[in-house]
C-alpha cells in the first residue's frame, strides 16, 4: 500500500521535472529556501505512477518540456501518465507551471487549457537576457509587496497569456524578444493555477524578488495566502 503524505503542516509540494535538464542543486535550493514548503522532487513518471497520491500534494509544481501526446506509439507507463494527468484539477489542489513546463506537451490540448494559451506553437528561446519584469497586478496576494525589478534570465518568444481567456495577468515585460505575460493565474476545474514563464537557471533561482514571488505563489496555491 503506498506511503501516504504526512500531515507535517506544511505546503506539500511535488516539484515535477523530465524532458529538459536543468541545474539541480539552485534549482531545489530554490524550495529549501521557502521553510514553509516539504518538496518531492520527482521525475513525471514517478509522479504519475499512482494517480491517488499525485492528488494528495497540496501543490504540483510542473518544471518539465515533454514533447509526446496521447495516441503517441508510447511505452504502457507513459500511457498511464495521461490517464492520471487527465486527473489534473479535479481536486482542491494548486498547480504551478514554471518556465519550460508553458512548451511542455505542445499537441495536447488539456495542457493548453491548462496554460491559458491555446496557440503555444513557434516559441522562440533568448538565453542570458535582462529582463525588466513589471508588477502589473499589485493587489494579488501573490504580488503583494512586490515591487519592479530586473533579473537575468531565458526569455521566450510566444504569443502571451489573453486576459479575455480567463487569465489574471501578474507580471509584464518589455523585453523585445520575450512574450509580454510572464506571470497570470487561471482556474483550471477546481484548482487554482499559477503560470510563470520565468526560471531558466541560478541567476533566477537565486534571485530574492524571484523567491519571494514563488513563496507567494504555493502559499497562494495552497490556499494559505493572507
Amino acid at each position: 500500500m503506498p506511503h501516504a503524505l504526512p500531515e507535517n503542516g506544511k505546503i506539500r509540494t511535488a516539484v515535477v521535472t523530465g524532458g529538459h535538464n536543468f541545474q539541480v542543486p539552485p534549482f531545489y535550493e530554490l524550495f529549501r529556501s521557502l521553510p514553509e514548503v516539504d518538496f518531492y522532487p520527482q521525475a513525471m513518471d514517478e509522479f504519475t505512477a499512482d494517480a491517488k497520491l499525485a492528488g494528495e500534494y497540496d501543490v504540483v509544481v510542473f518544471y518539465h518540456m515533454l514533447r509526446f501526446k496521447p495516441g503517441d506509439e508510447l511505452p504502457w507507463y507513459q500511457n498511464k501518465m495521461f490517464k492520471t494527468l487527465e486527473t489534473l484539477g479535479r481536486e482542491d489542489q494548486g498547480i504551478c507551471l514554471l518556465h519550460h513546463s508553458l512548451v511542455g506537451f505542445m499537441e495536447w490540448p488539456l495542457w493548453s487549457d491548462l496554460v491559458g494559451i491555446e496557440d503555444r506553437t513557434g516559441n522562440k528561446p533568448h538565453f542570458n537576457q535582462t529582463v525588466n519584469v513589471k508588477i502589473e497586478d499589485k493587489d494579488h496576494p501573490i504580488t503583494k509587496g512586490l515591487s519592479d525589478w530586473s533579473m537575468n534570465d531565458e526569455t521566450y518568444e510566444m504569443a502571451s497569456a489573453d486576459p479575455e481567456k480567463g487569465n489574471r495577468i501578474l507580471l509584464t515585460t518589455d523585453h523585445e524578444q520575450s512574450m509580454k505575460t510572464l506571470a497570470w493565474t487561471r482556474t483550471f476545474r477546481k484548482s487554482r493555477v499559477f503560470c510563470c514563464q520565468s526560471g531558466h537557471d541560478y541567476h533566477t533561482f537565486d534571485d530574492p524578488h524571484f523567491r519571494r514571488l514563488m513563496g507567494s505563489a504555493l502559499r497562494w496555491l495552497a490556499g494559505r495566502a493572507v
